[in-house]
């Protein structure tokens, strides 16, 4: 199980392969499962696999979006801000929950955020979003994660990446776990 952590990597390279249904249903399924406050599940996803669409997605912002033009796939991440006050959080878990199990199932994915960011000067990443999907105004886009097959292997994260200094025991000020 923890392979899956060692290994995941943002992957923003994909080959020409398409996903098949069934795995569509488990990377949804793990998205659908994931926790949420008081269990009120405010997220809904919208699957794209239309090249055309994904071009269109990749223009959400004028960076960090671009990967979504040869993703054969992605999830974008809704989230109903009526019926929770923690919508952003949990879709947050909803989206890692679909990268997570994108990875398990030898896929690779990468986030791209679009809460908070811009299409253009007057516009923002979610408005064009819902304009370009048809999203009803209650539900606010938090996130797209393109996913696809790896066109290449990125190398493991070792031990030394790992900053144990972010750690601490009991207290901010006492000493972090690694000594």
């Amino acid at each position: 199980m923890l392979d899956i952590l060692y290994n995941r990597r943002s992957t923003r390279k994909f080959s020409d392969h398409k996903i098949d249904e069934e795995t569509i249903q488990q990377l949804l399924l793990a998205a659908l499962r994931a926790p949420s406050s008081k269990n009120n599940q405010p997220w809904e996803f919208i699957v794209v696999d239309d090249s055309e669409l994904l071009s269109q997605l990749s223009t959400a912002k004028p960076h960090g979006a671009c990967l979504l033009k040869h993703a054969p796939l992605a999830v974008v991440v809704t989230g109903d801000k009526t019926k929770s006050d923690v919508w952003i959080e949990d879709c947050s878990i909803a989206s890692i929950m679909i990268q997570l199990a994108a990875e398990g199932l030898g896929l690779g994915s990468c986030w791209v955020q679009i809460h908070r960011r811009y299409y253009n000067d007057e516009t923002t990443s979610n408005e064009f979003i819902r304009e370009l999907l048809d999203i009803p105004n209650h539900q606010e886009v938090l996130s797209i994660v393109g996913i696809g097959h790896k066109s290449t292997d990125r190398p493991l994260l070792t031990e030394k990446v790992t900053d144990w200094e972010k750690v601490k025991r009991n207290n901010y000020n006492i000493l972090n776990l690694a000594e």
